[in-house]
């Protein structure tokens, strides 16, 4: 095993996600990417940029999770474990399966939420759309 995916969904309990990636990774002596696919542009779902405030809005959500994914992979080089963060932008379960294409991820690594009817509607689940797609080992942590 030569490269271990942790893919995040910066909210909560991420944190735990991560520690589980680089015990992975140290046990196998794989390198550890962390990764994020963040909300497409505007102009990717078809919509203008919009106002200078929207676009200063998302260039500061981009800023920070970009420094979230530095400081996870900089928590995981300080335990002696070869990390890289990666924030990609566009549809959540394509691009994830792309970047593991990519990388020639052996193993890769998501975190699962209960949600509640509406939220299921809305947003789907990353993990069972994944699922169904993916061609290499998946690890599932509960995050409940």
């Amino acid at each position: 095993m030569k490269n271990i995916i942790v893919a995040l969904d910066i909210e909560k309990k991420e944190e735990y996600l991560v520690e589980k990636g680089i015990e992975m990774a140290k046990a196998y002596k794989a390198k550890l990417w962390i990764i994020h696919a963040s909300a497409p542009d505007p102009d990717f779902v078809g919509y203008e940029a919009g106002p200078q405030s929207v676009r200063e809005e998302r260039a500061k959500t981009l800023f920070t999770e970009n420094q979230i994914l530095n400081d996870y992979s900089e928590l995981a080089k300080r335990k002696g474990v070869e990390a890289t963060g990666l924030l990609i932008q566009g549809p959540t379960i394509e691009l994830i399966l792309e970047e593991c294409d990519k990388l020639k991820a052996d193993l890769l690594i998501l975190g699962h939420r209960k949600l509640g009817f509406i939220q299921r509607i809305i947003k789907g689940s990353i993990a069972g759309g994944i699922l169904e797609n993916t061609k290499i080992p998946l690890m599932i942590i509960p995050l409940d």
